[in-house]
Parts: structure tokens; C-alpha cells; sequence
């Protein structure tokens, strides 16, 4: 705040607009100058989107992999129950797929989280890239 230095030894109220004009000035010119060079585009040639799908690509696409797991450590493979090694193998088989299914893990209420977490590290040595964990939403919310 200036302070007057005349009689009335109150502080001045009036605003210096000089550096404002000054700044404003400065803004001005740089975006005169910045402005014909915004303009300038590039062209660029975007790749067409093909809609029409195939039959044999829709034969070939399947589904996500499901994989229940019990309390007492059973496990389902697309409610096919199977023991570990038979397990460690189709995760192989299905991570070399390409694209890869999605693998969706389910576990029972009771099952613990230590069962979960081992199965999933399984899927992944294995060479699963998309691991997914399925629940049910509570009712009520």
C-alpha cells in the first residue's frame, strides 16, 4: 500500500495502473505473435475403423476363464473341478493364446485369502497377464 506524503497523512487509495498497462502490454504483443503460429496443423491420416466383424473371428474369441475356489480347496475351471497340476497346465496353455482370456477368480465366502492370493501368484508364474477377482455386490447398497 503507497502511503501519500502531503498534509493529509492518510494512505492513498488510488491503485498505480502502470505496471498493469505495462504487463497487459507485454501479454499483448506475445500472443499477436503466438497466435499465426497456433494455426499452423499437421495432417494426419487416422486409420479407418472396420465394423464388420467376421464369423470365424467371433468363433475364434472366447470367453474369460473362470475359476472358483472352495473353502476346502477344491478347485473349478468353468465349474469343472480339477486338481493343481491339471491346473498349472491349462493356465500355461491359456496364457500362450493369443488374445489371452481374461481369467475371472471366485472365491466361495469362507474361503481364505491366503488360497486366493496363492492361486493368483500361480496365474501369474504361469504367464497370465489379466487376472480379475469376481464378488457380489451386498444386498442393500
Amino acid at each position: 500500500m503507497a502511503f501519500s506524503s502531503g498534509n493529509s497523512g492518510g494512505p492513498m487509495a488510488d491503485i498505480n495502473v502502470t505496471p498493469l498497462v505495462d504487463v497487459m502490454l507485454v501479454l499483448l504483443i506475445i500472443f499477436i505473435i503466438t497466435a499465426p503460429l497456433m494455426s499452423h496443423k499437421v495432417k494426419v491420416e487416422l486409420p479407418e475403423a472396420n465394423l464388420i466383424q467376421n464369423p470365424d473371428d467371433a468363433n475364434d474369441r472366447k470367453g474369460p476363464i473362470t475359476l472358483a475356489v472352495k473353502e476346502d480347496g477344491s478347485i473349478f475351471w468353468n465349474d469343472e473341478e480339477i486338481d493343481r497340476g491339471t491346473l498349472e497346465s491349462r493356465l500355461s496353455t491359456a496364457a500362450q493364446q493369443t488374445p489371452q482370456p481374461p481369467l475371472n477368480l471366485r472365491g466361495d465366502r469362507t474361503t481364505k485369502m491366503r488360497v486366493i492370493n496363492e492361486l493368483t501368484k500361480v496365474a501369474q508364474e504361469q504367464g497370465m497377464l489379466d487376472v480379475g477377482f469376481v464378488a457380489t455386490k451386498e444386498k442393500g447398497q
